[in-house]
């Protein structure tokens, strides 16, 4: 397969543009929270989380997994998965609290955003975004227009962050949910996520017009090829590059994202419980000691 990519060039490949935009953000955030001499300074986790952010963020949209996302839909499910269920996890663990408490403190925005990362809004937020952006009719709109592709995959990035935000929030007083309330979050946000998976991995039919070998197809590719490539080439649809048929790429993509966020949710599952269950434990009462069973 990655023979057979070569054709679309380098720039398709390695998004060269991209880089640029990584580094610049990597540059802004060295002058604004780590040359700084004041206690404003990003510590060594903060620093660490957001790098690892911005490395992640380059391999799913900048490296060949994106280009792959537009040829294999199962590319495109793992890309969805790492994008909306880690990335914002990263960046929110990785910017100072001060800067997320302004932000919170703006006069328009902070009361949105305090409405909107209230737990159940934020649960049927992002995945409501979510299911509706995997509808066949929506996601072939949103691979065949640039634009809309970039508001809808940005607004649904927004709410990732949003669904995040009652498990991860650094501000203290944000932090309202026992640790019992939020395993029942993430619960339910598996449960929510779970009819959009279902819908794919059981169709007995492609339902995405995105990945046949009609011009479809060739408007996703455009997304990330530059057209005086895309023009040159003689490409007949997607199986030229994948040993799947198209129908077994679908079930596969859903498959794929079903398990990656198991593991990602069981993770912070752990993350959560077993501190609560250490906590709790080192609260229970001692048994009497036999001397003191004897006196009485």
């Amino acid at each position: 397969m990655w023979q057979e990519l070569q054709i679309f060039g380098f720039r398709a490949l390695w998004s060269p543009y991209y880089v640029l935009f990584i580094l610049s953000l990597t540059v802004l955030y060295y002058l604004f929270f780590i040359k700084r001499k004041d206690d404003k300074k990003a510590d060594i986790k903060q620093i660490s989380y957001f790098y690892s952010g911005l490395f992640l963020l380059y391999m799913i949209k900048g490296s060949p997994i994106d280009l792959l996302s537009h040829i294999m839909f199962t590319a495109h499910m793992i890309q969805m998965a790492l994008y909306y269920l880690l990335f914002p996890i990263l960046i929110i663990k990785g910017i100072p609290v001060w800067v997320w408490q302004n932000i919170f403190r703006l006069s328009v925005i902070g009361p949105i955003l305090r409405l909107l990362t209230k737990p159940l809004i934020a649960l049927l937020l992002f995945n409501g975004l979510f299911s509706i952006y995997h509808i066949p009719v929506v996601f072939d709109y949103a691979k065949a227009n640039d634009i809309a592709h970039a508001l809808i995959t940005l607004t649904i990035l927004v709410a990732a962050f949003i669904v995040w935000w009652p498990i991860f929030t650094p501000i203290k007083e944000m932090d309202t949910m026992s640790p019992l309330l939020k395993l029942g979050y993430i619960a339910a946000n598996g449960i929510l996520i779970t009819p959009a998976c279902a819908l794919i991995i059981f169709a007995n039919t492609t339902i995405y017009t995105t990945y046949s070998a009609t011009g479809g197809w060739i408007q996703a590719l455009a997304l990330c090829v530059p057209e005086d490539v895309l023009s040159s080439l003689s490409l007949s649809g997607p199986e030229m590059f994948s040993p799947l048929g198209i129908l077994e790429d679908q079930q596969l993509g859903g498959i794929v994202m079903k398990i990656t966020q198991e593991i990602i949710y069981g993770s912070i599952l752990a993350r959560i419980f077993f501190p609560w269950f250490r906590s709790g434990a080192d609260k229970i009462d001692p048994l009497p000691t036999s001397q003191h069973t004897e006196q009485i």
